[in-house]
């Protein structure tokens, strides 16, 4: 007999979790889109958008592996709360800073350097949480519900971003983020977990070496990481700082938050999708649909007009679910389980850490050789990274081991 979809909710400390991740979720579509606007609000700078969105991720970057660390010693509970809360604390000061006239860049640099850096540590803690709330037979449907949440949260706040920057202003749509952390941070205070939780562990450099060795043993794993290096990069620079200046002078700001919504909805169909077809070669076909990424980018360079770029980010959602479940199922069934999570956290270090650098290096690139030629060579920098990976035989060659569980919950930042 099948269990339900829906009966890990009979859980009250899975209801706690996936309540509060919904919440965040919901508010960190919000943030950067109500962010980028206050920039753009403040200079009109393309360079100090991507300096003050490029901090936020410098700091996730430096910080990602101390917060794996962290969430095996202490209660994840707890982290979650602390961060939530603190995550809460900075978007206010944020948006009282834009609706009080006294927002500066400096400012906003170091309030976003902080928020990264909360950020940076709820996330392996929030991954690591959710076998500690529902009985073993439950894992499957509690991270399928987890998953369709927090697209459902992505979707709700991309919408809402747009309508609140548009009609009442970035600085109340950044307060209103503000609330949704809060409301995060009080659901995770409703998780209580036994003693227990915390995992014993005195030898944190020789637990990260061993998984270093674990990370560099296959070419499959970190060639597809080296991808994504470069993918996310150009994904920031382009989706996070020249987008929203091309829908300002173009087809508006409400616009910019619908094709963000359409996204995280191709997302969602996705991951229906990917869990009903499950080819043999997943990492070859998940890798080679990366390519349908470059979309959005050529959409916003060619003709930046709102249903081409609608359409093309709906592709790009859909294509990015069929990779993020191949990889999954690809390093679960391939990667010893007791050296799963810091093979993971490695991952998330290499996908994050050239995001800085895309965010940073596209506002002086679209200032200097134009946003057309800065976003086409963006789409030439992702079809050429996937096409370099396809030619590795091991990501040609590597099938499936055994039937997948559908709706594994991605912990990486893809």
């Amino acid at each position: 007999m099948t269990t339900p979809l829906l009966a890990p909710l009979r859980e009250p400390r899975f209801r706690a979790l996936v309540t509060g991740r919904t919440f965040a979720d919901f508010a960190n579509a919000v943030a950067p889109f109500a962010l980028a606007f206050a920039v753009v609000d403040l200079t009109g700078s393309a360079v100090d958008l991507g300096i003050v969105v490029g901090a936020r991720s410098i700091a996730n970057v430096l910080l990602v592996l101390f917060g794996g660390m962290l969430a095996d010693r202490l209660p994840r509970s707890v982290i979650l709360q602390g961060t939530e809360t603190a995550a809460a604390l900075t978007q206010a000061a944020i948006a009282a800073s834009v609706l009080c006239g006294f927002a500066s860049v400096p400012l906003l640099v170091g309030l976003s350097l902080v928020n990264g850096a909360v950020s940076a540590i709820s996330l392996p803690a929030a991954a690591s949480l959710t076998p500690l709330t529902v009985p073993t037979p439950l894992l499957a449907q509690a991270n399928a519900l987890v998953r369709l949440l927090s697209n459902a949260g992505r979707i709700a706040g991309a919408g809402l971003a747009g309508i609140l920057v548009a009609f009442a202003g970035s600085g109340w749509a950044l307060a209103g983020n503000a609330v949704l952390f809060l409301a995060a941070a009080f659901s995770y205070r409703r998780i209580k977990l036994p003693g227990g939780e915390r995992i014993p562990g005195s030898r944190p450099i020789a637990e990260l070496a061993e998984g270093w060795r674990e990370f560099r043993a296959r070419s499959w794993v970190w060639l597809v990481v080296l991808q994504f290096m470069i993918v996310n990069a150009v994904n920031a620079g382009a989706l996070l700082v020249i987008g929203p200046l091309v829908a300002d002078d173009t087809f508006g700001r409400t616009g910019w938050g619908l094709a963000l919504a359409v996204q995280t909805t191709g997302a969602l169909l996705g991951g229906v999708l990917a869990a009903h077809w499950q080819p043999r070669r997943m990492l070859l076909i998940g890798v080679a649909l990366v390519a349908v990424d470059a979309l959005p980018m050529l959409a916003l360079g060619k003709t930046p007009s709102l249903l081409p770029l609608l359409l093309a980010m709906f592709l790009s959602g859909v294509a990015i679910e069929q990779f993020g479940v191949a990889w999954d199922v690809s390093l679960q069934e391939n990667i010893p389980p007791e050296k799963l999570a810091r093979v993971y956290s490695y991952d998330m270090l290499g996908s994050f850490v050239a995001m800085p650098l895309g965010q940073i290096a596209a506002g002086p690139l679209a200032e200097h050789a134009g946003r057309p030629a800065t976003l086409f060579g963006g789409a030439a920098l992702v079809i050429g990274a996937t096409a370099v990976v396809l030619l590795n035989p091991q990501v040609r060659g590597l099938v499936r081991r055994a039937p997948v569980t559908p709706g594994a919950d991605p912990a990486g930042p893809r």
